[in-house]
């Protein structure tokens, strides 16, 4: 029952406002929840050693979230070529775009040709992390894995046909969640009948609906995390906090100021995958060493105080930030993040809503118009003219507040709007880059042999709830 009105939820014969008070969010496979907090970016990395100056200590505040709890694998990787393959056929420009670069493995004075022809696809790396993706790939990816698992979610539970009959059909493009709740995916054998009643005024008795984001049955996007939410994951403050005080730091994912593991048991065992020095990347054989030449399973080692695998070495991770030297003066301190293009969907049609649709089913993306909501006038206006005629609003702010001309960008700094960050330490790297503060960054086209990335997700509301 509304509190301000005293009206009846849920009841048809008043407008059949359908609220939904049980609902409680909870993780998309493979994820977990991390309980967001107070922490001191860059406040692990007690020597800048490459000097860079990019990252000196600042408080800020990252609210609760979901993260993978492993690297994406291998097998992963391949479960989203397979589908591009099934669904795309004739599309090899997709599938080849798809593809990691397999080449990165390669070098002049290395004989690294057997992982370039079966890190990929054989069936023993098939845990261990993909590698040779881009930024771009990896975004790429987060849009493939939401619309799967919302689509799995709808044929599991009946409100979509199953996968045998909707095979059979092949009615529709794939399935969209953005193309979903905006009612313009048909069919497909709709059922849903038990779950969800349509009891709006006029609706057919024992009619059945689509569901909606108020059901709170659809997972949330998937997507790269910020890099404040990638070093507030890795460094697992929550097991040094008591009574609301951080009591230790951190300089690694782990307790303690070395690398190797300090319980009597596994006493001298390394807690993960590293270059140790040069001409060292795994140890002399025996129980000592890290067990890894390359990468390694993405399950390996101990997880960190949140129960996340490889926060440190074994590959870097890409997070969705664009790189500056100094977003640290300009940061936010509520969920600082750096890389913001703001877009709108396209309408088809602009009196039914219809959103207009790419060759793949999926909603076409435009430049936002305003920074603000308009007044109904600006937004038929903007919408059926030119938007350089109506708006000077500048939607991309992945430069906001830099004081350099960005003609010089990539000339004279060698950083532009596609610089993107990566964190983590990996194989081949030293043990100073596994400290969660550190920041690299590379071309977003870009990939390499020692970077792979994990998803993340906003959590709507907040599981953990008010302490009581």
């Amino acid at each position: 029952m509304s509190d301000k009105t005293g009206v009846r939820y849920n009841d048809p014969d008043n407008g059949g406002l359908q609220i939904s008070r049980k609902v409680k969010d909870s993780p998309g496979p493979g994820l977990i929840a991390i309980e967001g907090g107070t922490f001191i970016m860059g406040g692990s990395l007690n020597e800048d050693i490459s000097y860079n100056h990019d990252n000196p200590k600042r408080k800020v505040t990252v609210a609760s979230f979901y993260i993978d709890e492993t690297e994406v694998s291998n097998a992963d990787w391949l479960e989203y070529l397979q589908w591009i393959g099934q669904n795309f056929p004739k599309d090899r420009k997709m599938y080849y775009d798809a593809l990691p670069d397999s080449l990165v493995w390669r070098n002049p004075l290395s004989y690294n040709e057997p992982y370039v022809n079966f890190y990929l696809r054989h069936p023993s790396f098939q845990d261990y992390p993909v590698v040779g993706v881009s930024w771009e790939q990896a975004n790429d990816y987060c849009l493939w894995r939401t619309d799967r698992v919302n689509e799995h979610i709808l044929r599991s539970s009946g409100i979509l046909a199953d996968y045998k009959t909707a095979n059979q059909q092949q009615t529709n493009a794939p399935f969209n969640s953005d193309i979903y709740l905006n009612g313009q995916y048909q069919g497909q054998g709709i059922d849903g009948k038990k779950m969800l009643k349509d009891d709006r005024p006029g609706a057919q008795k024992n009619a059945s609906r689509t569901a909606r984001m108020q059901d709170g049955i659809l997972k949330q996007a998937y997507r790269l995390p910020t890099e404040a939410e990638w070093e507030y994951a890795s460094l697992g403050l929550i097991g040094n906090t008591f009574d609301g005080n951080i009591e230790s730091s951190k300089t690694y994912p782990w307790n303690g100021l070395g690398v190797r593991d300090h319980k009597r048991r596994t006493q001298g065992r390394m807690l993960a995958n590293f270059k140790i020095t040069s001409g060292n990347n795994m140890g002399v054989a025996g129980d000592s060493n890290d067990g890894g030449d390359i990468t390694v399973p993405v399950k390996s080692y101990q997880p960190n105080d949140f129960g996340l695998y490889n926060m440190a070495g074994n590959v870097n991770e890409w997070v969705s930030d664009v790189y500056r030297q100094l977003s640290f003066e300009d940061f936010e301190d509520f969920n600082p993040y750096r890389g913001h293009v703001f877009m709108s969907n396209q309408y088809e049609d602009t009196e039914t809503g219809k959103l207009a649709k790419d060759q793949y089913g999926r909603p076409i993306k435009i430049a936002s118009k305003a920074p603000r909501k308009q007044t109904w006038q600006d937004l038929q206006a903007n919408i059926t003219q030119n938007a350089s005629t109506t708006s000077v609003y500048d939607n991309d702010v992945r430069g906001f507040k830099d004081e350099v001309q960005k003609e010089l960008y990539g000339k004279t700094t060698l950083i532009n709007d596609k610089s993107r960050v990566y964190k983590g330490g990996s194989w081949n790297d030293r043990a100073y880059w596994m400290n969660p503060g550190t920041r690299r960054h590379m071309q977003q086209d870009e990939s390499s042999a020692m970077i792979g990335f994990r998803c993340a997700m906003t959590m709507v509301g907040n599981v953990f709830g008010p302490k009581k």
